[in-house]
Formats: structure tokens, C-alpha cells, sequence
């Protein structure tokens, strides 16, 4: 029997919520199936301990995560702590540490979820994007110059370099041929003259490659605009981690809401672990109220059955989430219902154990 081993981060806020659902659900279904088993091993690191250590996670955070096959991450950020301390020494010191450069988040209106557009089919709404993870604008480069002087200056630089960029593109193009889909190129090659050209070229390049594969680009304020007037525009998108990480908030909002936005950090190659998260953020403001809305994070247990080769049993906590939302009998006040957060992962295995 092959046994995945999970290093979990509940994290801050509804983390802890969400991540507890998300773990019933995939040690239950490990328990159906019957040929694999999942082990977890909880780490506490975040927001309340770095108030306690001055640290997001320990020292050797990175050795000790290492071997695992994947990180479950539950959320980020509490008030008291930075908001550039709280991301940048934990979230993205794993992806960097561990080459996560693929950031894979599904844009899809399930069936029963609220979608705030008008005369939109649910079948308009059903995009992968495909998100460059490990460089471009968070590369965090950069320097303050004359600090607490009237002439104080703030310099960011983004990073493209041709491998970060060439792997990108191919995992997009190699996506959109696998699945015969087409792929959106969005960047902003007419403002940013040196990043976003450089970006555009090794689509076009590497595009050689893919002749079978139907292509177009936008750029990314008029691809903003299309997410929301005529979405079915897009099927599979590939696009800078800046420009990602603005507009898969934006396909969350189109598809659902934030409660329903799961992401899965990839490193392809395996030689570190990937990583799974629900991407709402902590909402302190709910945290411990049973409030939280638990499906992104079972959607990413989803996209983990994926990763570790369970494809039909992905498919088939989607389908259940999407039975949860038509039969509206079990959603939390988010969705309109009156369920609390421990309430879900129940109803979920219910659904499951039916079909």
C-alpha cells in the first residue's frame, strides 16, 4: 500500500477551520479506496508563532519539510504581523525553497454555485490558469533608497529570466495540447517594455512548437475586462505571477467567491514538494466562529489526489462539492445556508458514499 505523507500548516485565522475538513475528507476517501493511505504531521507554524519565536516557521523549516510528498497549507496572516513578513518568510520561502514555479488555479462555475453575472452558462466559466510561481514581480528585488528623507525612493524589480518563463509557457502549452483547449497568453508588452516583451517573445517562441495548440493574447487590463464581460473566452491561461495572482481573485469572484478558490503550488520535476492550499486568505475577522466556508480546501484536496495519481477520485470530490451546492441542504452562511464549518466534510463523505 503506498502511504502519502503530508506535512500540514494550518496557519492563521480560519486555517485551522478549514484545513481540519479538508484532512477528514482525504483520510476518509484514502480509507474507501483502500490502495493508499495518507499520513499527516501538523507543524504550528504562522502568524501566532511568530509572535512567540520572531520566526514564520523554524530555522530548518525547509530541511524539515523536505521529504514529504506534500504541503497542506491552510492560510496566512494575522493582525500584528506584516503582511510582507507573514507571506514572504513562510508561503513564499516554501515556494521558492522548493521550485514550486507552477501555480495551477482552476477558474470553474460549479453547478449550484452563485455567480454574479448576468446571463452567464455554467459551462462559460471553466479556465485552468496557469500562473508563472517563482520569480517575476515577487521576486523581491529591490531597494529603499534615503530612507525617512523627503527624497526617499522605492525601487522593485521583476524578474523574467528565460528559464523561469520557458517552463511556464511549455507546462501551458503542454496542458492546453493534453486537453485540447486553447491557451491565453496575458501580459502587458506595451507598458512594460523589457519584462512583458521578453514574455510575449518566448510565448511566440516556444509556440513554434505547438502548431496544433489554437492561441491568443491580451493584454491583462483588457483580459480583466473579458473575465467578467465574455469569459468563455479563456480555457487555459498562462500569465505572470503578479498578473496570476490578481486575476485568479478576480475568477474567484466570477465562480463562486473566494470560498470556493483552491491553488496548488507545483514543482513537476518532484524533486521537492508541492504544495495545497485554499487561497481566501485568514479572515481574521471570522476565525473560530464556524463560519468559514471549508470547500477551497477540500477542492484542494482534490487537486493533491491529482497530483499523487487518484484522478477519478479528484473528480469525484468536485462532483460531490457540486451535489453539496445543488442540494443546498449543507452550505455555510456564505453560500446562504446555516451549516457550520464541521458540518461540511460530513456532508461531503455522505455524498461520496452514494455514488
Amino acid at each position: 500500500m503506498k502511504i502519502f505523507r503530508i506535512a500540514v500548516i494550518a496557519g492563521d485565522g480560519i486555517g485551522p477551520e478549514v484545513i481540519a475538513e479538508g484532512k477528514r475528507v482525504l483520510q476518509a476517501i484514502a480509507a474507501i479506496d483502500g490502495s493508499f493511505a495518507v499520513e499527516f504531521t501538523d507543524f504550528p507554524w504562522g502568524c501566532e508563532y511568530y509572535l512567540k519565536t520572531g520566526r514564520m516557521m523554524d530555522e530548518d523549516g525547509l530541511e524539515k519539510l523536505k521529504s514529504f510528498d506534500a504541503i497542506y497549507l491552510g492560510a496566512v496572516g494575522y493582525p500584528g504581523v506584516p503582511d510582507n513578513v507573514s507571506l514572504g518568510d513562510l508561503l513564499l520561502k516554501i515556494r521558492r525553497g522548493f521550485d514550486e514555479y507552477i501555480n495551477l488555479r482552476p477558474v470553474k462555475l460549479l453547478a449550484g454555485a452563485p455567480c454574479p453575472l448576468k446571463d452567464v452558462n455554467r459551462e462559460d466559466i471553466d479556465m485552468m490558469v496557469v500562473r508563472e510561481n517563482s520569480e517575476g514581480e515577487y521576486a523581491n528585488v529591490g531597494a529603499r533608497l534615503y530612507p525617512g528623507t523627503p527624497q526617499e525612493v522605492a525601487l522593485q524589480t521583476g524578474v523574467f529570466s528565460r528559464k523561469g518563463c520557458e517552463r511556464v509557457i511549455r507546462y501551458a502549452y503542454e496542458l492546453a495540447r493534453k486537453e485540447d483547449r486553447t491557451l491565453t497568453s496575458i501580459s502587458k508588452g506595451n507598458a512594460l517594455g523589457f519584462s512583458m516583451v521578453f514574455w510575449d517573445e518566448i510565448f511566440a517562441e516556444v509556440g513554434q512548437e505547438y502548431p496544433d495548440v489554437k492561441t491568443q493574447k491580451f493584454l491583462v487590463d483588457a483580459a480583466s475586462m473579458f473575465f467578467v464581460k465574455d469569459p468563455k473566452r479563456f480555457q487555459v491561461v498562462v500569465t505572470s505571477n503578479l498578473f496570476g495572482d490578481i486575476l485568479t481573485d478576480l475568477g474567484a469572484a466570477i465562480a463562486g467567491g473566494m470560498g470556493l478558490a483552491a491553488g496548488a503550488n507545483l514543482n513537476p520535476e518532484r524533486k521537492f514538494p508541492s504544495m495545497f492550499e485554499p487561497i481566501h486568505g485568514s479572515a481574521p475577522d471570522i476565525a473560530g466562529k464556524g463560519l468559514a466556508n471549508p470547500l477551497a480546501s477540500i477542492w484542494s484536496v482534490s487537486q493533491m489526489l491529482d497530483f499523487f495519481g487518484q484522478p477519478e477520485w479528484g473528480a469525484k470530490v468536485i462532483a460531490a462539492i457540486e451535489t453539496l451546492l445543488v442540494e443546498k441542504k449543507t452550505l455555510t452562511p456564505d453560500l446562504g445556508g446555516l451549516a457550520k464549518t464541521k458540518d461540511i466534510a460530513p456532508a461531503i463523505l455522505e455524498i461520496l458514499k452514494r455514488k
